[in-house]
């Protein structure tokens, strides 16, 4: 027990030292529009997209991403639920959030595992679009600490949530 206090202190002061970095150069203000892309619109939209261009051919893409994301959405809320870690602004006293989080508890970071598992599963079919598609993963991720609703360890677990639902139901 000793060591996973020992690595949420030092999650905890990571986590602030982000915030106060970010915070001086007015980054909220950005990171507000990156994170709503997050929010599960291009999870449906991007799929759709993917069929009206390329037809019929898609629809096994399309079965792939519902599958990956039923798995991926159960997984999360199981893991966040049962988890309950406390988001930054509850463990923080002194901590206020740029947004208000749309749940209680913080890891892992939905937005996080959502975005990654999108990002592989359309690099997987399209190639062309990985570097694009990573970019605005990564971006989602790191806007979650700056905005102040998820700690670095809440990004990595996303990370590795919707990587590992990925790489299996590929």
């Amino acid at each position: 027990m000793y060591i996973l206090q020992q690595l949420a202190n030092y999650d905890q002061r990571i986590f602030l030292w982000c915030a106060s970095l970010c915070r001086s150069r007015n980054l909220p203000v950005y990171t507000r529009i990156i994170s709503h892309s997050g929010d599960g619109y291009l999870q449906v939209l991007m799929p759709l997209l993917i069929i009206a261009i390329v037809g019929h051919d898609a629809l096994p893409f399309l079965k792939l991403i519902v599958f990956s994301f039923a798995i991926e959405r159960s997984l999360y809320w199981l893991l966040k639920n049962n988890l309950k870690r406390k988001r930054p602004e509850a463990a923080l006293p002194t901590f206020k959030a740029t947004i208000s989080a749309s749940d209680e508890f913080s890891f892992p970071s939905g937005h996080t595992s959502a975005a990654f598992l999108l990002a592989i599963l359309v690099s997987s079919y399209i190639p062309a679009l990985s570097t694009v598609m990573f970019i605005w993963a990564s971006s989602v991720s790191i806007s979650r600490v700056i905005l102040g609703v998820h700690f670095p360890a809440d990004i990595i677990a996303g990370i590795c949530l919707g990587s590992s639902v990925a790489w299996l139901c590929q």
